[in-house]
């Protein structure tokens, strides 16, 4: 009853957010690849947009505090998880990889902390009957709930997301069939119901299209104010401009797609490279755990000092 508690609260939280938004805030709907580091790629002055990159920005600030015999020590655990076929080779395509999951890791602790929450025999498995139970069990059994808030409808769709997400469609998820569920804009095979999800919000007369004025109806709320922002204008130019690609007034399902799963500069492809490049010293196009530990202060930051028991140790890897 707690999960399902704080689920439906989750639920209503971001719900509420959407309703009550300040009329000048803009919605982004837009699912952008996020940036590897906030630093300047310079190496010429330090790699620390390297280490960001490799780690995650929290991850590297923890290397910042060990000694480089430290650094390198874990650097080399990090290795054999990156060289997935255990060829004793990482090569650019695994380390890209390991470059998205270091970004996202957030996402696979959500799915971790929800994972215990809806488990309740604890198979490793989850079967829609268990979250339905454990996300919407007590409350639908109130047909007519005080808030009014449509629960049944949210399960339907809910159901609908996690049939998508079942591969094999035995209406039971594994551990990555649930993470596409809980996080559908990760992965190729879900952004239908991504932009499905997203028209329906949406398209408010239901003709399966997002017109103009719905379009800046979900950004905006006029709320009695006289003139729009300058960004509510530059919304409007872009829909004409850009949105709307056939000009025929509306934006149909791949121009819906097109707008909020944009075709983005692969920024861990590009680093993947780069970290190769520099470190692959017999030029075989992969690299050993020597080479990357040779070079370890490109992928990973330390202290040139021993602080001994005062350093702060994290044992993830």
């Amino acid at each position: 009853m707690v999960v399902a508690v704080r689920q439906v609260v989750l639920y209503l939280s971001l719900w509420t957010a959407c309703v009550l938004s300040k009329p000048t805030e803009k919605k982004d709907r837009i699912h952008h690849e996020p940036q590897l580091s906030d630093k300047v790629h310079d190496d010429a002055q330090n790699f620390d947009y390297d280490h960001d990159a490799f780690l995650g920005a929290d991850e590297a600030k923890t290397f910042d505090q060990l000694t480089p015999e430290e650094s390198k020590e874990r650097l080399g655990k990090i290795v054999s998880k990156i060289d997935e076929d255990k060829d004793g080779f990482v090569t650019p395509e695994e380390l890209k990889d390991w470059i998205k999951f270091a970004q996202k890791r957030w996402i696979y602790e959500d799915v971790e902390r929800q994972w215990k929450g809806h488990d309740l025999n604890e198979d490793g498995l989850i079967s829609w009957e268990e979250y339905k139970n454990a996300t919407y069990g007590y409350i639908l059994d109130d047909p007519d709930p005080d808030d009014g808030f449509n629960y049944k409808q949210m399960m339907v769709r809910d159901e609908r997301r996690f049939k998508m997400a079942d591969k094999d469609s035995d209406l039971i998820a594994t551990k990555e069939e649930f993470t596409a569920f809980l996080h559908p804009e990760e992965y190729e095979y879900m952004k239908d119901i991504v932009v499905q999800e997203t028209m329906e919000d949406i398209d408010k007369n239901g003709d399966g299209f997002i017109d103009l004025e719905e379009y800046i109806g979900d950004m905006y709320s006029h709320d009695g104010d006289a003139e729009e922002p300058e960004w509510v204008k530059t919304e409007r130019e872009q829909f004409v401009e850009f949105r709307d690609k056939n000009r025929d007034g509306k934006m149909d399902k791949e121009e819906t797609k097109d707008w909020i799963l944009p075709s983005d500069y692969d920024h861990a492809e590009a680093e993947a490279r780069h970290l190769v490049y520099e470190s692959d010293q017999n030029k075989d196009g992969k690299l050993s755990k020597e080479e990357i530990v040779d070079k370890y202060d490109l992928f990973v930051g330390s202290q040139a000092t021993d602080f001994g028991e005062a350093l702060v140790r994290h044992d993830e890897f």
